[in-house]
């Protein structure tokens, strides 16, 4: 409830001029019997909120609703019997009294900004983050109302501008926002949510302006705040870090929390180092902050100092030895030393220990994500039928999950190479859900698999209806025509999914299929092109980072530079065997070879099927003279291209590793027979 400040502040607002009526017709305002029946219901409202009474509620509603009467215009009244509604869980009860007031007056503004309340609160769900799509349509439509009414009404505009945006029509939200600022030029929460939507419409450069200018107007801690989030929401972590540092120098009274937000977006930043400190800090500070302990195990893991990430976690664990993600933390730390079989043992004790026979909603969720993983983990390990009885325990736990899970198993039988069983998976689902679009890209991607790529893509583009196209674009580009080699339709598709892309991401997404497309062509000028690009606008892009330093690695060009790309690609994401292999390559390219072995290695632990590592793992220890070891890496580099589907292998590249193979056989020979 209001305090008495804001209470007189309000009446202040509302005393100011005339009133109308939402009709357009002069109306006399009794604020001396409006203030009294606001005092009375805001009285029975606290004796309610102490002792549960329904009587108190049932008088506070009536005194709310008696002041409404008294001053139609001011829309605090009808705020805080909305949320009184609220807060008693009689949400049925305001949406019909509204209803009612709208059949006798369709322009009763205190009626829609009550609906408006009640649809809003009703849009989702904070726990499973879903938004319900009628009430948000619902929502737009009575702050649009709203407004329309009181064209003047500032926090109207600034609903109306969030809910836009949570429809994801940045269009409209602009509009909302801008329309905000008309009426309050230096209103921070417009400016901020203007920020948004141009970051949202790629335009960085825009919301960056609109944030520096909010800061520099008025750098309080409140302004200053707005500004780290935008630059979060925006993933500019750097920006958001030296937000947050400006902040604490103001001392403000929620440091503790601020300084839990820096160093997670100096960590996001990659600057490791700063954000250790911050956490040691942190823990010298609160001695039992389990949770920065934690943090401290995480960048020690990604230093790759296993022994300091260990002894952190140790100290997590004593603080609180139940914590989940302290448990999982040791999956992590294993999975980063490339002990796959520990990692997938203990993740598994981890789901045994914790199995039940019901679960709160956040223990399934955690679950979900547990068995996922351990389904990946599984498949890593070429343990195709484990994996897919993972992902059946989820859609067990969460039916609204089944048809994802079917689709998620037909992708492991395709990535286990198990064409047949992906087919009939695939086959059995869409009877059971034959309207699911994403098993229905699956099936085409089984038909690609089998080579049939003009019929996956049929079944593709039937997916096309205007509204997810996008999507339907970007699959068709990467999984069918990608994998069928039909460049030509591939750039194509990737063109006109371009025309529909609005955020950044969506941008960046299709500017890294473009130049993965470019390299395969072998035109790799504009593969370089199209992954600097992505660079510019988001530095932090790993698979990027790593595509463009592999490519000058591949090529034995700017040597210097792809060791620090593929570094920060791995600084990033230091469990990916893809990268590992990509810093092998350039070690190797660079001549030294002792570190080109030790993380062509570790690749080979996390990616141990890659008939591409173990070609770079021959050619290193061909250079070592290991000429047997040489040899074995490449036959097990011709086991894996032979056990691949034909769409994913380059004919080239075996008959480089054949030709390889045989000249290393030759060698053997001749150092074993040294006469011939």
């Amino acid at each position: 409830m209001l305090e008495a400040s804001l209470i007189r502040k309000a009446w202040t607002i509302a005393a100011i001029g005339g009133f109308l009526t939402a009709s357009g017709q002069a109306q006399t305002v009794d604020r001396a019997a409006a203030y009294y029946h606001y005092s009375l219901g805001h009285m029975y409202a606290d004796l309610a909120s102490q002792n549960g009474s329904a009587d108190y509620i049932k008088k506070a509603i009536e005194n709310y609703k008696l002041a409404i009467k008294e001053d139609p215009q001011t829309p605090m009244l009808s705020e805080e019997l909305s949320e009184l509604y609220i807060q008693t869980g009689r949400l049925r009860e305001a949406q019909s009294d509204a209803e009612e007031a709208l059949k006798a007056n369709p322009n009763d503004i205190n009626a829609h900004r009550m609906l408006g309340r009640i649809y809003t609160r009703q849009i989702g769900d904070s726990q499973d983050h879903r938004i319900d799509e009628g009430m948000l349509k619902k929502s737009v439509d009575e702050y649009k109302k709203i407004t329309e009414l009181d064209p003047k009404d500032t926090d109207s505009w600034l609903m109306l501008g969030r809910l836009e945006k949570v429809a994801q029509n940045s269009v409209e939200a602009q509009h909302a926002y801008k329309k905000a600022l008309e009426i309050d030029p230096d209103n921070e929460d417009a400016l901020t949510g203007l920020a948004m939507v141009y970051a949202d419409l790629g335009d960085t450069t825009q919301a960056a302006d609109l944030l520096k200018k909010l800061a520099a107007k008025n750098p309080t801690p409140r302004s200053l705040q707005a500004l780290a989030a935008a630059y979060e929401q925006m993933h500019e972590y750097a920006l958001a870090a030296e937000t947050l540092k400006r902040t604490l120098e103001l001392s403000p009274p929620n440091a503790t929390e601020l300084k839990r937000f820096l160093a997670a977006d100096l960590r996001k930043a990659t600057q490791l180092q700063e954000a250790l400190k911050v956490y040691q800090d942190l823990v010298t500070e609160e001695p039992s902050d389990a949770e920065s302990y934690l943090r401290i195990s995480n960048i020690y893991t990604q230093l790759r100092d296993f022994a300091k990430a260990r002894e952190a976690e140790d100290k997590a664990r004593a603080i609180e030895p139940n914590n989940l993600e302290i448990r999982y933390n040791e999956v992590v730390i294993l999975e980063s030393e490339g002990k796959m079989s520990e990692a997938t043992g203990r993740l598994k004790e981890i789901l045994d220990t914790t199995a039940k026979k019901n679960y709160t909603k956040e223990e399934r969720d955690n679950r979900i994500i547990l068995l996922e993983r351990l389904s990946g983990f599984y498949s890593l390990n070429d343990q195709i039928e484990p994996a897919v009885e993972a992902l059946r325990q989820v859609a067990e736990l969460d039916h609204d999950q089944d048809a994802a899970m079917a689709a998620k198993i037909v992708l492991t039988y395709r990535l286990g190479k198990d064409l047949t069983k992906a087919q009939r998976e695939a086959d059995a689902a869409l009877k059971k859900w034959p309207e699911d679009r994403a098993l229905r890209a699956s099936r085409a991607d089984v038909l690609a698999d089998m080579g049939q790529t003009d019929a996956a893509a049929a079944e593709m583009r039937k997916l096309l209806d205007g509204k997810s196209d996008l999507e339907i674009y970007l699959e068709l580009a990467g999984q069918i025509y990608d994998r069928g080699r039909k460049f030509d339709e591939e750039a194509k598709a990737l063109d006109a999914a371009e025309k529909l892309a609005v955020s950044k991401e969506d941008k960046i997404g299709i500017w890294f299929q473009r130049g993965a497309m470019y390299e395969k062509m072998k035109k790799i000028d504009l593969a370089e092109v199209e992954f600097r690009k992505i660079l510019e606008v988001s530095p932090d892009y790993a698979p990027a980072l790593n595509y463009l330093g592999y490519m000058l690695a591949d090529r034995n060009v700017k040597l210097a530079e792809a060791l620090t790309l593929i570094t920060k690609a791995l600084d990033l994401e230091p469990n990916s065997g893809a990268y590992l292999d990509s810093l092998g390559w350039v070690y190797f390219k660079m001549n030294r070879l002792p570190e080109a072995e030790e993380n062509l290695r570790q690749a080979l632990l996390r990616t141990p099927r890659d008939a591409t590592v173990h070609d770079h793992m021959g050619d290193v220890l061909l250079r070592e003279s290991k000429v047997k070891e040489a040899i074995a890496q490449w036959q097990l580099s011709l086991q894996e291209f032979e056990k691949s589907l034909p769409a994913d292998v380059d004919p080239g590249d075996v008959a480089k590793v054949k030709s390889k193979l045989e000249a290393a056989r030759v060698r053997l020979a001749k150092e074993g027979n040294p006469k011939n």
